[in-house]
């Protein structure tokens, strides 16, 4: 009996479904309709005699079988992709330099940068983690060949607006809050980076323009140091909800009784307007994840042009 060929375009369909949350959202990106990709999901279904996915509440999920299949999806994904680009163009090879900032070092950027890599093995990637106005100094002088970076000037249109983020006001989850019934003389305590820094900008102005006294009661140079002090009661701070840790949560405004935020886009930018095909190939991936990764993040501020998605298949 010769073995079953599982249908590259049904495990992609397979993927994709699942990283968007959505099976209508992978018809949406593949140009296919979701009656197709419903039939793609029961087609490999068949081939591996498993079910893969099941309903929970509205939406759907791994069952143990799609689990597995969803690894072995990938890699062979990853190596059929891998081969293409191989055989249908150069080898790329060189150096990129990227900076970003380290409110997706920790998030998506490993498994991105690892699928990079592994279709062009050949191309050193080297990733500098920092502060915004240290990566944008960086990419000026030429140190980076390219950065995402929280777009505080809004006089510098190079690059590419990926997405827009809304500011949040950051507490512990089940942890004491402010109470807004307090004085205004007692001042909020905030954990927040040293200065300069976009987001302890953005606290202390809307907190003075809402006649809030604050205090800084704990400032460290990292997330992981601002985050132990917010699950610790020190403090609030002020972040976007991505990537948040699950000792902690974006507070209502109103219910905390503080002073609502600003949105801010994110923006991809290259030191050099010049071609060069492994830095836009590491561009156009990078967008495409960082799009994904906020279209479910469920926010009220979405990417301009994409609409809302709601459907599961």
């Amino acid at each position: 009996m010769l073995p079953v060929n599982l249908d590259m375009d049904v495990l992609r369909s397979f993927v994709v479904g699942i990283d968007l949350g959505s099976f209508a959202k992978a018809a949406s990106r593949l140009g296919r309709s979701p009656s197709a990709i419903s039939l793609q999901l029961r087609k490999l279904e068949d081939q591996v005699g498993h079910a893969l996915v099941q309903k929970q509440g509205r939406g759907l999920v791994l069952t143990e079988a799609g689990e597995t299949m969803l690894g072995y999806a990938r890699r062979l994904l990853d190596l059929n992709d891998a081969a293409l680009s191989a055989l249908g163009s150069p080898a790329l090879s060189g150096w990129i330099r990227i900076g970003l900032p380290q409110d997706f070092a920790e998030t998506w950027l490993p498994d991105t940068l690892g699928r990079f890599s592994r279709l062009h093995p050949s191309v050193r990637i080297d990733v500098h983690v920092d502060r915004n106005a240290v990566l944008r100094s960086r990419l000026d002088t030429g140190e980076l060949d390219l950065a995402l970076l929280w777009d505080e000037d809004a006089s510098d249109q190079r690059g590419v607006v990926i997405g827009t983020l809304p500011m949040a006001w950051i507490g512990p989850r089940g942890g004491v809050q402010r109470n807004p019934d307090l004085p205004l003389s007692v001042p909020l305590s905030l954990v927040l980076f040293g200065s300069p820094c976009i987001f302890r900008h953005a606290a202390t102005t809307a907190l003075d323009a809402a006649g809030i006294p604050w205090q800084i009661s704990f400032s460290s140079p990292g997330l992981t140091g601002l985050w132990a002090a917010v699950s610790a009661g020190l403090g609030l701070t002020l972040r976007t909800p991505h990537g948040l840790p699950g000792s902690l949560k974006a507070l209502d405004p109103q219910e905390a009784g503080l002073p609502m935020l600003p949105s801010l886009s994110l923006r991809l930018l290259k030191a050099s307007p010049q071609t060069n095909v492994a830095v836009d190939r590491l561009a156009s991936l990078i967008s495409e994840v960082l799009i994904d990764v906020i279209d479910q993040l469920d926010l009220p501020t979405k990417r301009p042009r994409r609409e809302a998605e709601t459907s599961q298949a």
